[in-house]
């Protein structure tokens, strides 16, 4: 099959990846230092839609791969699974639709993590639900406006990144560890929640799906917790990529000088606890259980629903909200 490979003027970073293709380029002199390029899907069988994409997202960094179906896209994902960090994709296309292709990658281990963002005229609350069944957690509803077209692309590539050099991390030092009973530690920037993250996840069982939960949860008691970033705030941050120059400044006022997260460890003999204290106000926490419909065009608000869906047995907020307590047995469950 063919497919159109757009190539652009500006370098890109080399990106992280869940795959292990560090010695790929080995062979020769040159392909050793040969860069491998970030690449974006772009799935739909209108050439005007592909067009403005095009337009739209030249200036990203990225290489641009179009299909005019998912049958191709699937070919273009297969070949270039190592380098492509996220799929725009329309729902209603012939030969293979958007929820067919998405049947696929629900399938393929190696490439069901990257961030798929559905763009459709298709947007009732029940076709939104089953997209997101399908893995969709991104929604775009044409015709789409472009700043927040370019917000969401952005968001998906940066979790995506994060999330692969969170798992790289968590491989590299999971060996190095000796496992513990029982432990307290306390985190107060994003760093350190992300670093405490990889260290956590070591102690879990399948910690490759724990350090997602773990560093939502974590950077959510900071952002929302100790520094009282809103949602309605943190949407307004993503549209002008300020949210670690926010975080940043809230982090050096007084009244947050003194402010930290607490993480307790324990394990049982059935299972692992791990829970998580902030020091604000607490919040609705219901709402946030499970990816809301209205809220899948949002590009935050994922991180608990995820943690539920993908990381923990069980989760558990207390009182107001700012204590969670996670589960993770590790014996199975009696019949």
């Amino acid at each position: 099959m063919q497919y159109k490979s757009i190539e652009r003027k500006r370098p890109t970073e080399e990106i992280d990846h869940m795959s292990k293709h560090a010695d790929e380029h080995s062979e020769t002199k040159h392909s050793e230092t040969e860069q491998k390029k970030d690449a974006i899907v772009l799935i739909d069988d209108d050439p005007n839609n592909l067009y403005m994409l095009e337009l739209d997202l030249e200036n990203e960094g990225c290489e641009l791969l179009q299909a005019e179906n998912g049958q191709i896209g699937w070919s273009i994902l297969q070949d270039n699974k190592d380098r492509i960090v996220a799929i725009l994709l329309d729902r209603m296309m012939p030969v293979m639709d958007g929820m067919e292709f998405m049947e696929k990658v629900k399938t393929d281990k190696s490439a069901k993590h990257i961030p798929v963002i559905m763009q459709t005229a298709a947007a009732e609350k029940n076709q939104v639900a089953e997209g997101i069944k399908a893995g969709v957690y991104y929604y775009l509803t044409k015709p789409y406006d472009v700043q927040i077209m370019l917000s969401v692309v952005r968001n998906a590539i940066k979790d995506y990144k994060e999330r692969c050099k969170l798992k790289r991390e968590f491989y590299d030092f999971r060996q190095k560890l000796k496992l513990v009973k029982e432990s307290y530690f306390e985190a107060t920037t994003i760093e350190d929640a992300r670093y405490l993250a990889t260290f956590l996840a070591n102690f879990f069982p399948n910690g490759d799906n724990a350090i997602l939960g773990i560093s939502e949860l974590l950077i959510n008691a900071i952002e929302h917790g100790n520094l009282g970033i809103t949602y309605e705030e943190k949407t307004e941050l993503h549209k002008i990529n300020g949210w670690e120059e926010e975080i940043q400044r809230r982090l050096a006022l007084p009244e947050n000088k003194d402010k930290t997260v607490l993480a307790h460890f324990k394990r049982e003999s059935d299972h692992i606890t791990l829970t998580i204290k902030d020091q604000g106000n607490g919040f609705h926490w219901q709402q946030y259980m499970q990816i809301d419909p209205r809220r899948a065009k949002h590009s935050h608000c994922r991180g608990i629903a995820m943690a539920a869906m993908l990381s923990f047995d069980h989760i558990e907020y207390i009182g107001n909200g700012n204590t969670v307590i996670c589960t993770v047995n590790t014996q199975p469950c009696p019949l």
